[in-house]
């Protein structure tokens, strides 16, 4: 069985490493996988192929980029927030990669594959949804707007007033687009519960099947250990706090920073990374370490491992990648029971949701963990865990889907078929 996985992001990057990550277990599994990318510098290995290999063909990306992005200039208004029109793209269904595959495995694929492309796909697809963009007129998180399940208009992030606005009409042109057998896959079932509720998806077959993590490369390193490479000489309980960007409108950074207001501080250490500056963390009047901007597992590792608790404020999440890692190296976690965090975490059990989004709850989640008796402590530590080996790990979803690659190539063979 042959599988193209198309990703439009660095290997290196959050959502990339779970690519990646599902691409080495699935050729453990015998599973013939290829990533295709069109981030420059990509390639790892053989299996990982960049279309983007000289200087000339990422000008010409970029150039492309902004030239179809030029719809979007028309809303002088519009949020500073991601949108995504889905204009742009590579044909790529002429690249032997493609030709030679048995099914095309869609992820992140924003400024690789246009809808277009996506319309001349002539193999099963499989398309696991890593944010809202797939069901949506251009943004990537609704927050409040539910306009997706109408088929969009009146955009709030374009600002826009008119219902045939370009939400709108990018809405039509993925309903034309997307073929009816594709399969899509939600990492987490608030996702897929969304997907299934918008016009985009209306029609389609939709599952969830969870992200995944390498649980062999997040592991737990002895706390003195972690604290002692991290340079931590602190005594107090280490909060944890981080993202790739801290400030993105979702990861909930202002509602940790309600939480303060309602903790004791005076046993507290706060430890960051992310895009945060200290500059802003000054202003909290708390104890803190900023780490920085962490890429590599190694870094997370320690920070996960040297930390009594990981709180993730998350307000919406398509799944929360980094709550897995944090339990991967036994750390338990705090977040809302919402949105993507809620399939992870077990109130009580390898650590505490609190009321969506109430920050004093969070606040008491964060207390509820780092004062439990020792036993009881060591315990969540022990249950997270056994948790994200269980539930997340990359060999266990990589299964799933080698599940669902069988079905799709069975139906086939059952003489079902792929255009409709």
């Amino acid at each position: 069985m042959k599988v193209l996985h198309l990703a439009s992001c660095s290997i290196k990057s959050g959502a990339g490493r779970g690519i990646y990550w599902l691409h080495k277990a699935q050729c453990e599994l015998g599973i013939d996988s290829t990533i295709l990318t069109n981030i420059h510098g990509n390639r790892a290995e053989d299996s990982v192929i960049s279309i983007s290999m000289t200087s000339w063909q990422n000008i010409k990306f970029r150039l492309i980029h902004q030239l179809l992005r030029l719809p979007e200039k028309l809303y002088q208004k519009q949020k500073n927030i991601m949108f995504s029109t889905g204009f742009e793209g590579i044909d790529f269904t002429r690249h032997p990669s493609y030709l030679a595959a048995d099914i095309v495995h869609l992820h992140w694929i924003n400024g690789m594959v246009s809808m277009r492309t996506i319309s001349k796909i002539d193999k099963p697809i499989v398309w696991t949804i890593r944010d809202m963009w797939p069901m949506t007129g251009g943004c990537h998180y609704s927050l409040n707007c539910d306009r997706y399940m109408v088929g969009c208009g009146k955009c709030p992030q374009l600002s826009s007033s008119r219902i045939g606005d370009l939400s709108k009409f990018i809405v039509k042109m993925k309903r034309a687009a997307f073929p009816k057998h594709l399969r899509a896959v939600g990492i987490s079932n608030w996702i897929s519960e969304c997907a299934q509720k918008s016009q985009v998806f209306n029609g389609h077959s939709v599952q969830t099947i969870s992200n995944n993590i390498d649980t062999e490369e997040f592991y737990p390193i002895s706390k003195p250990l972690a604290c002692e490479v991290l340079c931590l000489g602190t005594k107090k309980k280490i909060v944890l706090v981080g993202a790739q960007y801290l400030d993105d409108f979702y990861k909930g950074f202002d509602l940790f920073k309600q939480s303060l207001n309602y903790l004791r501080q005076e046993n507290l250490h706060y430890l960051f990374f992310g895009n945060v500056l200290n500059l802003e963390l000054d202003k909290l009047n708390i104890e803190y370490t900023n780490l920085g901007f962490l890429s590599d597992s190694v870094s997370l590792r320690l920070a996960y491992s040297a930390a009594d608790v990981f709180v993730a404020p998350s307000i919406m999440e398509a799944f929360g990648k980094m709550l897995a890692e944090a339990m991967a190296c036994g750390t338990p976690v705090v977040c809302f029971d919402a949105t993507g965090p809620k399939d992870i975490v077990e109130h009580q059990q390898t650590g505490y949701k609190a009321q969506p989004f109430d920050a004093n709850d969070l606040a008491n989640g964060i207390h509820w963990v780092i004062n439990q008796q020792n036993d009881i402590y060591e315990q969540l530590c022990v249950n997270a865990r056994k948790r994200a080996i269980e539930k997340f790990d990359s060999k266990v979803i990589a299964k799933k889907y080698l599940d669902l690659y069988n079905d799709i190539l069975q139906s086939l063979i059952r003489g079902n078929p792929i255009h409709t």
